[in-house]
C-alpha cells in the first residue's frame, strides 16, 4: 500500500476537548478524554477506509498525541 494513514489527537485548552487531524476522510473526533478519543478512532477509522477506499484486512493507522499545560513553578 503507497498511502500511509495517520490520526491526531489535538488538545484544546479552552474547549478541553481532544480534536482530531487526519488524512482519512470524515474522521472527525471531539471528546473530553484521549481514552475515548482512541478508542472512537479505532472504532470509526476501519469503517471508514473501506468504504471511501475499498480497503480490507489490516490497514496501519499512525497515532499520535499533541498537548501541553502550564504550571506554576515554585
Amino acid at each position: 500500500m503507497s498511502q500511509s494513514f495517520y490520526v491526531k489527537a489535538i488538545w484544546d485548552p479552552e474547549a478541553e476537548v481532544w480534536t482530531s487531524q487526519s488524512n482519512i476522510q470524515g474522521l472527525v473526533i471531539e471528546t473530553a478524554t484521549l481514552a475515548e478519543f482512541e478508542s472512537l478512532a479505532k472504532h470509526f477509522a476501519p469503517e471508514l477506509l473501506a468504504e471511501n477506499l475499498g480497503l480490507s484486512g489490516e490497514v496501519p493507522v499512525r497515532f499520535e498525541a499533541e498537548g501541553g499545560f502550564n504550571v506554576l513553578a515554585a
